[in-house]
């Protein structure tokens, strides 16, 4: 098998060209990270005319090599890009697909650029703009519209990834022993937690909502659609990483922006605006919608999957009882 590694760029070379990625007159003469992710092995392959993205995921987190993940969640990937290539709106937010070796879990994207995401947000001292926030409604109308089913069926079910997740988002953070100390993350988080992972109403909600979260649906998602997934490029909005996608409820995706919404501490205009302008809001069950946005805010606080916020102890106390008052009321 063919393993991506930054420092072997003549390697690389060979496997591009064998790929028909990289052309017989071109050379390699930049290889960079293009971002902190957490899921894959990702580089920025630099030529002399042009660049591209290379993005191969393993049998591991590649942030955390110690939790095991799904080795062809690459391959899943691809088959979205392919997917929303149909939708010129979707297809125009997100990178072009150059290629796929399903052999080697790897994936050609085309280059956005050296851009941002918008993980700038959890610093607390930026809003996000009207425009901003328009392009991302767009584009979860787009997916959600251009790609609905009439039967539900098997396409793109990612079974293995939403297993993974579903650990991570509805299990994990509510577990009284997990092995993860919240105290290395901020002193006395581990006992603002403690009340949490002992509340057994809560716990049925959240593993009730979880179980919608695994069944199938009749809507494309992206599936992690977080500040994390967002880049801000010359040209707009551009969302990456589709990699948790699959079919299933609409409220799941809109669950997970707007938890991030409140998260950063976005103007209270931003959910409405979102309540406004996602076309089908008013036929979203609201109950289940509630419950997504409670279960990811409590799980970036008290779960593994930590984001860098910049906040204290108090305010994460009133965000997980807002978060719980979502998912028990």
């Amino acid at each position: 098998m063919f393993i991506l590694n930054a420092n072997e760029p003549e390697e690389l070379a060979v496997y591009l060209k064998q790929q028909q990625w990289l052309q017989d007159d071109e050379t390699i003469v930049a290889l960079s990270k293009p971002g902190e992710g957490n899921m894959n092995c990702v580089l920025r392959v630099e030529t002399e005319t042009r660049s591209f993205i290379v993005k191969q995921s393993r049998d591991y987190v590649e942030k955390y090599p110690q939790v095991a993940a799904p080795a062809e969640r690459a391959i899943t990937e691809g088959a979205f890009y392919n997917k929303i290539a149909a939708s010129k709106n979707v297809q125009d937010a997100m990178p072009v697909l150059l290629g796929t070796d399903v052999v080697n879990n790897l994936l050609a994207l085309e280059d956005l650029g050296k851009t941002n995401d918008y993980a700038v947000l959890y610093g607390l001292n930026q809003k996000i703009k009207e425009e901003e926030l328009q392009e991302l409604v767009i584009y979860l109308n787009g997916l959600h519209a251009d790609f609905q089913k009439t039967v539900v069926d098997d396409e793109l079910a990612n079974t293995a990834m939403r297993t993974l997740n579903y650990e991570h988002v509805f299990e994990y953070p509510f577990k009284e022993e997990n092995a993860f100390d919240l105290d290395v993350v901020q002193e006395g988080l581990q006992a603002l937690a403690v009340p949490y992972k002992q509340n057994r109403e809560l716990k049925d909600k959240v593993e009730r909502l979880g179980s919608l979260y695994l069944s199938k649906g009749k809507y494309l998602l992206h599936g992690d659609f977080y500040p994390g997934s967002w880049l801000k490029t010359n040209s707009g909005i551009k969302i990456i990483d589709p990699e948790f996608c699959f079919y299933g409820m609409r409220e799941f995706d809109l669950g997970v922006f707007i938890a991030h919404l409140y998260l950063t501490q976005q103007d209270p205009n931003t959910v409405a605006y979102i309540k406004e302008h996602y076309t089908a809001f008013n036929d979203l069950n609201f109950t289940i919608l509630n419950g997504f946005i409670g279960t990811e805010i409590m799980r970036r606080l008290i779960g593994l999957a930590q984001l860098p916020l910049k906040t204290d102890l108090e305010t994460k106390g009133a965000l997980l009882i807002f978060a719980q008052n979502l998912i028990i009321e």
